[in-house]
Parts: C-alpha cells; sequence; structure tokens
C-alpha cells in the first residue's frame, strides 16, 4: 500500500502557491488593462487574461486563498460538530441517541444543495458566512460515522471494565475513545474539506456565493461561463485548480481508508 506522494506532494503545493504565490508573482489581481482584454496564455500572462485585463494567474492565488479557507474551515468546523455528535449519540445511547437521530434525519431530509440556497438567500455572502452555512449543512455524514463507530467501541470489553470502575465518562471519551475514532474523523475530514470546495464553487457559479471583489476559484469560474466560446482558459484553469484540489483530497482519503482497514485486520 503506496502513500500517495504525487497527491500530498500536489496539494501541499497549490495550498502554498495560493497562500503565497502573490509575493513571488508580482502582479494585482484587481488591476485593470484595457489594453490586456481576454488575452490567451502567454509568457507574460501565463493564465491569460480575464474581459477587464486582469491577470488570471493572480486571480487564481488570490481565490485559492478564499476557497480554501472556507473549504478547511467549514470542514474542521463540520468534523468537529459531528465528531461530538456522533459520540455522545454512541456513548450515552437511550433518549440522547434517539433524539440526536430525529435531529441529524431532519437535517437530511432536504437536499443539502437548497438548504445552503435557502440559507445564503438570507445573509450577505462572506468568507465566513459561507464557512458557517456550509458547516451547518455538512455535519451529518460525519455524526453518522461516529455514532455507528462509538457504539461498536463502547460494546468493547475494556469500555466496560472501565465504566464499572467509576471511571469519569469525559475521560474515557476523550483518552479512550478520540484515538480510535481519529482515523475515520481525518478521513471525513478530507472529503468535508472538498465536499466544502464543491458547494462553495457552486455557489459562485449561480452568482450568490463570494461576491465581488472578494476572488473565489467559483467565482473565476462564473465569470468565464459567459465568453468560455471564446476565452476558454477562463473558466479551464479555476476548474482545474477545483478538479486538482478534489482529486487529491478523494486519493488521500482513499489511502487513509485502505490503511484502517489493513490495520484493523491486523488487530
Amino acid at each position: 500500500m503506496k502513500i500517495p506522494y504525487i497527491s500530498i506532494s500536489l496539494l501541499v503545493m497549490i495550498v502554498v502557491m495560493s497562500f503565497f504565490g502573490n509575493s513571488i508573482y508580482h502582479v494585482s489581481p484587481y488591476e485593470l488593462d484595457k489594453s490586456a482584454i481576454l488575452l490567451p496564455p502567454s509568457y507574460e500572462h501565463l493564465m491569460g487574461t480575464d474581459r477587464l485585463g486582469r491577470d488570471v494567474l493572480a486571480r487564481m492565488f488570490e481565490g485559492g486563498k478564499v476557497s480554501l479557507s472556507i473549504g478547511v474551515g467549514s470542514a474542521v468546523i463540520a468534523s468537529f460538530v459531528g465528531l461530538m455528535v456522533g459520540v455522545s449519540a454512541g456513548f450515552f445511547r437511550g433518549k440522547s441517541d434517539k433524539i440526536i437521530i430525529i435531529l441529524i434525519d431532519l437535517f437530511l431530509t432536504f437536499p443539502t444543495f437548497f438548504l445552503l440556497l435557502a440559507l445564503i438567500s438570507y445573509m450577505s455572502a462572506s468568507i465566513w458566512v459561507l464557512v458557517f452555512i456550509i458547516s451547518i449543512t455538512g455535519w451529518m455524514g460525519m455524526a453518522r460515522l461516529i455514532r455507528s463507530e462509538s457504539f461498536a467501541i463502547g460494546n468493547k470489553p475494556f469500555i466496560k471494565v472501565l465504566q464499572l470502575g467509576g471511571v469519569s465518562k469525559i475521560k474515557i471519551i476523550l483518552k479512550y475513545f478520540t484515538p480510535l475514532l481519529a482515523p475515520i474523523f481525518f478521513i471525513s475530514f478530507t472529503f468535508g474539506v472538498g465536499g466544502a470546495i464543491l458547494a462553495e464553487s457552486g455557489l459562485s457559479f449561480l452568482g450568490i456565493g463570494i461576491m465581488p471583489p472578494q476572488i473565489s476559484w467559483g467565482s473565476v469560474l462564473s465569470e468565464g461561463k459567459s465568453v468560455v466560446d471564446i476565452a476558454w482558459w477562463l473558466s479551464f484553469f479555476p476548474g482545474l485548480m477545483i478538479f486538482l484540489v478534489i482529486f487529491c483530497l478523494v486519493n488521500i482519503s482513499d489511502y487513509l481508508q485502505r490503511y484502517t482497514n489493513q490495520k484493523d485486520k491486523v488487530i
């Protein structure tokens, strides 16, 4: 079982270039140039220019900061909410489990993307608003996985011994449940980052996500849809960035899943 070095290296490179690329590539993503409208990729503009003469590569760097921040921020919040809810349901069981399951099923009743659309229509989109909205619509899958695994861990003999020995519930959860749940947590987290980036890109593509003057990969992709027949690079490069990040995250998540399954077989 090989570690996905290529995916990890590519993902690290995209993250580093997104956050530090503008310090190397000294071109403003906001600078208008009427003499450089819709120029194709060239030595001067490596990813071409848009309808207002702005450099697409500089906008990719700036947009990457926003898209990756939303993806990671949303996944962190959603993962920790899902972890707490799932452990609470699987450990305490009884009425707590029933209430939590009803809550999860209630959220899952609504299609996630339409729920996003409904929530965003009542708020002005910004980075933190999107992080909040995407996270509160993305914790249910994690909670279900953690709940299922928590049930299995709770039935292990050493957990029963600890409970009979009077060890505090908080200590059992933090010291014994958390390490065993870590692999599932990180697998769900990688999927959560990818899902959040796709959600933000979808909202921005529809024109209700990140709004000017802020930039995201989704907003750059949206700007290119009206001129895709004459300026393919406007849609191609942000789409490529989104694809590469999701592809790398899926590969890393697949490796973590196979590693966890192999470890369970050995145990």
